[in-house]
């Protein structure tokens, strides 16, 4: 039964990533662009970057129009994950969590948020790690608002507006690189980042 729902589930994937780049090929691209990028961070499955990507490659002279867009409309949906968590957890958020096998790693992050919480957001910002677990998460254990924004703001436009710096400059090679290696990327930049951070504060 498990693995007919995997199949199905898979299937399922897969025909709403192949809408994805058809509506990145439109003349409204913009638009499914935003939409994408606002429900992504509560409950849709597939980031906004497959949309991000053939938009970029396809107009290199917008693409900071894009990943602004993106970025924008990330964090905007951010919040609506946010408010999920604090208003309708039992409701909406658990059986999403569920329903996404994501309960186990959102129960494990709650014990660090009030200590880690803007760095556990902007981890996961900038990482592959499912942005709308730490959006409803944020909103169960009452982030502060602020925190939660700013975290949100920086991760997102860190991530989108490289990808898209990337793609403009080096085009379709960039995109094969970045398709098959976004995960590691990411992380790397994030370990940079934090290892940055570490020397400024003990110089």
């Amino acid at each position: 039964m498990m693995t007919s729902m995997n199949r199905a589930w898979h299937n399922l994937t897969s025909k709403i990533y192949d809408c994805m780049i058809d509506l990145a090929s439109r003349p409204t691209a913009m638009y499914w662009l935003f939409a994408v990028a606002f429900i992504e961070s509560s409950f849709f499955p597939i980031p906004p970057d497959i949309m991000l990507i053939p938009m970029v490659l396809a107009t290199p002279k917008k693409a900071w129009k894009i990943a602004g867009i993106a970025t924008i409309a990330s964090v905007l949906g951010g919040y609506l994950g946010y408010a999920i968590g604090v208003y309708f957890f039992d409701l909406l958020a658990k059986p999403l969590l569920e329903f996404y096998g994501y309960l186990k790693q959102f129960e494990e992050f709650q014990g660090y948020y009030h200590e880690w919480g803007a760095w556990i957001v902007f981890g996961a910002g900038i990482t592959p790690f499912p942005y709308k677990v730490i959006t409803i998460a944020s909103g169960v254990v009452h982030l502060d608002l602020f925190v939660f924004g700013f975290a949100s703001v920086l991760s997102r436009g860190m991530r989108f507006y490289l990808v898209a710096w990337l793609l403009a400059k080096y085009g379709q090679s960039m995109k094969i690189f970045i398709e098959k290696n976004l995960g590691i990327l990411s992380v790397m930049f994030l370990l940079l980042l934090l290892g940055g951070f570490a020397l400024i504060k003990f110089m």
